[in-house]
């Protein structure tokens, strides 16, 4: 038994000094290791397109001096998350001990995580629970306690850590929640503000303020166990309700956090940037954004969804000759909601698939002025199931109409048979070649928008229209260097031309008639309310469904979409349809204001006729006649079309 204690207690304390001369073979190591710059640590630097700086900070905060932080929000901090910040050296070896014992005996997750421990967690990109990444985070830890004092790691913890409401650091909490700088909250302040990070959506006091008060008075306990206050003090706290600002003071347009997340998911897919750099050192990232498109963007979207509670709304802004992304915004209030609409959710796109059905068709021999019957059709097939679309209001023209006068009105029964004239797959085709990687199905409502896209992989598609046939892929990073200025990474423009130039110029000056006047007859073009307001020629479709209104337009210089309905994809009324074509024309009208009217060159092998925009007969005097436009060769030729189809 003596011999089996001596064993046990020679392993001990081989154990115990191994353990130690491991420690610190670790400092050592991190000793003569690089020192992180750790004022640039996880800092980006974005600049717009005319390199200026718009933004500077660690993700979404900027970042300020532990001096102009108040001592209030600092011992509450400490208190509550760290204790022995000042004592230990980078790991809290006691506490980790409680939190062991506290798990193994009541079967919980208790965490002990130091500030220390938790800031080079915020410094990352990404947040991979992996050993490896644990491993990561533990080296960094002990580097930043050798090198860096602990007054200087408490400034970037307090920099880095997430408030809620889309705000990070406490220069940003500060201001959104209480109007004010870091140093000069209050302590009722400070306690809740404090206790935020815990849980940021369930403890700040825009989402929950009971919830936010509850978790205060926890951090004041603990700032009285740790003697930061007395007890009178801790007794009188939260006798009256706090006001809550609730508001971000910014110096810039209020939604574009939704680009900033947008730059940073890019960045993240980039090659050619070390992953080392990515997580602990500083970018300089020079983006495509135009703050004057930002802001026409912002604006009209201010005014135009003004008490629309219920509804969102998401837009981009593009410039189609390179690919680059001038404006976006994901959402109407980021402070509420930061989830991104343009990049991350799917929606119908409704009639604004048309243009590319109809690209299809004059690829496949039909015109312009082709014409199908329209009227209330029951479409049935082979299986014995039926499909019955219907228009708008059911309005039908019970005659032949022209392809021009189906997409001015955006006819569904035209669409759907052209739909099933050309094949299901054709459609398909088509819509890949242009750009759009989404899943489409091969059925007869595809014409009319039923599959959901992706507002910036459709906008690739659209893209391709404004560009008259040639492919450009969709970016926001123009380039990115280091602190030093060395090149990371530039962007490489492609230009593939998908589709025939001749095609997408007819196109698009049949997509000038949804708000021309010529087209007045049984019904009227679907954007006619607009044509008053333009002070230019624009390529304009209109895409509505039940749960989603689409607004998609362009001219050589710009291309806008915009989407109105709702997150849980419930029925929108009319109004939604009007915000969406108001929200677009105010965008494109504030946005080129100043810029040269230009329109697309009329290609050598096109060329313009005179017709009716109903009938597609030749006619130069009534009010319904317009200008059609053909490939050289195709004006007087027809195709034979099965009107019974």
């Amino acid at each position: 038994m003596k011999k089996k204690i001596k064993l046990l207690l020679r392993i001990g304390i081989f154990l115990f000094l191994a353990g130690i001369i491991s420690l610190l073979g670790i400092y050592a190591y991190a000793f003569f290791s690089p020192r992180l710059e750790l004022t640039n640590l996880g800092k980006i630097y974005l600049y717009d397109q005319d390199e200026k700086l718009v933004f500077q900070g660690s993700k979404n905060n900027e970042w300020v001096s532990l001096n102009d932080i108040s001592s209030n929000l600092i011992n509450a901090v400490i208190s509550v998350e760290d204790k022995n910040f000042y004592q230990h050296h980078g790991f809290d070896i006691l506490r980790i001990m409680k939190a062991m014992q506290t798990n193994i005996l009541h079967k919980t997750r208790q965490g002990a995580s130091t500030i220390s421990q938790q800031y080079i967690k915020n410094m990352f990109l990404t947040f991979d629970q992996t050993w490896q990444r644990k491993i990561e985070e533990a080296f960094l830890t002990v580097e930043l306690e050798v090198h860096y004092s602990k007054d200087d790691i408490l400034e970037g913890y307090l920099n880095t850590i997430n408030y809620g409401e889309g705000n990070y650091g406490i220069g940003n909490a500060s201001q959104f929640y209480f109007n004010k700088s870091a140093n000069d909250l209050t302590l009722e302040e400070a306690l809740m503000l404090a206790g935020i990070p815990k849980s940021p959506n369930k403890f700040n006091p825009v989402a929950n303020y009971e919830a936010c008060i509850d978790r205060a008075k926890i951090v004041a306990k603990a700032m009285l166990d740790n003697q930061y206050i007395d007890e009178a003090t801790y007794h009188s706290l939260f006798q009256n309700k706090i006001e809550i600002f609730g508001k971000e003071e910014q110096n810039h347009s209020q939604m574009i956090q939704y680009y900033q997340d947008a730059v940073l998911s890019e960045l993240k897919n980039l090659s050619g940037i070390p992953s080392t750099l990515m997580d602990s050192g500083a970018l300089k990232i020079y983006t495509t954004l135009d703050m004057e498109g930002q802001q026409a963007l912002e604006q009209a979207i201010l005014e135009n969804m003004e008490g629309q509670s219920d509804l969102q709304i998401a837009s981009v802004l593009i410039d189609p000759k390179s690919g680059g992304v001038k404006a976006l915004t994901g959402g109407y209030d980021y402070s509420l909601s930061q989830y991104n609409r343009v990049t991350q959710s799917k929606r119908q796109v409704g009639s604004t698939m048309k243009p590319f059905l109809y690209y299809a068709a004059l690829e496949n021999g039909l015109t312009a002025s082709s014409t199908f019957f329209s009227s209330e059709t029951s479409f049935t097939f082979s299986n014995n199931k039926t499909y019955s679309p219907s228009n708008y209001n059911h309005i039908y023209a019970n005659q032949d109409i022209t392809m021009a006068a189906a997409l001015a009105f955006s006819d569904n029964i035209y669409a759907v048979k052209t739909h099933l004239f050309l094949g299901e797959n054709t459609l398909i085709d088509i819509a890949k070649k242009a750009g759009i990687k989404g899943e489409l199905q091969p059925n007869p409502s595809l014409a009319l928008g039923t599959s959901e896209l992706n507002m910036l992989d459709f906008a690739t598609g659209y893209t391709t229209l404004a560009n008259g046939g040639m492919h450009k892929d969709l970016y926001f990073i123009e380039k990115v260097e280091d602190m030093d200025g060395n090149l990371l990474y530039q962007h490489k423009q492609k230009n593939d031309m998908v589709l025939n130039s001749n095609y997408v110029y007819i196109l698009n000056e049949m997509l000038t008639n949804t708000t021309n006047s010529s087209f007045n007859s049984y019904t009227t073009p679907t954007a006619l309310s607009l044509a008053s307001q333009m002070s230019r020629k624009y390529a304009l479709k209109t895409g509505t469904t039940n749960t989603d209104c689409w607004s998609v337009g362009f001219t050589p210089e710009a291309l806008s979409l915009v989407w109105v309905g709702k997150d849980d994809s419930s029925e929108v009324g009319s109004i939604a349809s009007r915000i969406s074509k108001n929200v677009w024309l105010e965008i494109m009208e504030t946005y080129l204001k100043d810029k040269e009217n230009t329109w697309y060159e009329t290609p050598q092998n096109v060329v313009g006729l005179v017709r009716d925009a109903i009938s597609g007969k030749e006619d130069y005097t009534s009010k319904n006649s317009t200008i059609f436009y053909y490939e050289k060769g195709t004006e007087l030729a027809s195709i034979p079309v099965n009107h019974e189809q």
